[in-house]
């Protein structure tokens, strides 16, 4: 709770209106890749509790599309439409995709497993969610688009980032100083999805 409290970006995040301090996780990863455009369409998966969904709905400004979904209630953020349900649901991956049958042109994933303290358990389950959402974003994103993942560092992620390397030109492991040097996360970052994908070619787990 004290390095909560002390926390810099904690502060920051207050002081600015932003919902959680991993608001500047990826305010610094968009400003090195620009990732966001005016008028964009995004996929932010594992919203709860919004701050991420902030920066992306101020980035892309009135005529860009914020998509959110959580397991958890969101409280509205302005420019957002905001959906509860669980993504590891066939039929609300379905629903999401038919919110933008255009194609989006980023996904966003900061989604998590319940931490159970149980190293190789928490891992699997967060390398599985991070398959999912490789696996929507091949589905949800025009050729060019690009997925933002959060992961925990394990056996599987190389695994994971050779999977990415198939679907994208280019993928890239970000550690923003946002991101507390105890934590073990990192961010995989797929750019450029490949114009020979097509939607439904990557098979969920």
């Amino acid at each position: 709770m004290r390095e909560h409290v002390n926390d810099p970006y904690v502060k920051q995040a207050q002081k600015d209106g932003y919902r959680s301090r991993a608001a500047y996780k990826l305010l610094e990863i968009a400003q090195k890749d620009r990732l966001f455009r005016p008028g964009a369409t995004v996929f932010d998966l594992g919203a709860a509790p919004g701050g991420w969904s902030q920066v992306a709905a101020k980035a892309v400004g009135g005529a860009g599309r914020v998509i959110a979904i959580d397991l958890l209630a969101v409280q509205a953020v302005p420019g957002v439409q905001v959906f509860r349900g669980d993504f590891t649901e066939p039929a609300t991956r379905a629903d999401l995709l038919a919110l933008a049958p255009g194609g989006a042109d980023l996904v966003l994933s900061d989604m998590a497993p319940n931490i159970s303290g149980i190293a190789d358990r928490d891992q699997r389950l967060s390398f599985e969610l991070a398959q999912l959402a490789v696996a929507f974003a091949a589905e949800a994103l025009r050729p060019g688009g690009s997925v933002l993942i959060k992961v925990f560092q394990s056996e599987w992620v190389e695994g994971l980032r050779a999977d990415m390397a198939e679907l994208f030109v280019r993928v890239l492991v970000r550690k923003p100083e946002a991101s507390r040097g105890r934590s073990a996360e990192v961010f995989l970052l797929g750019g450029g999805l490949r114009e020979t994908v097509t939607r439904g070619s990557a098979e969920s787990p």
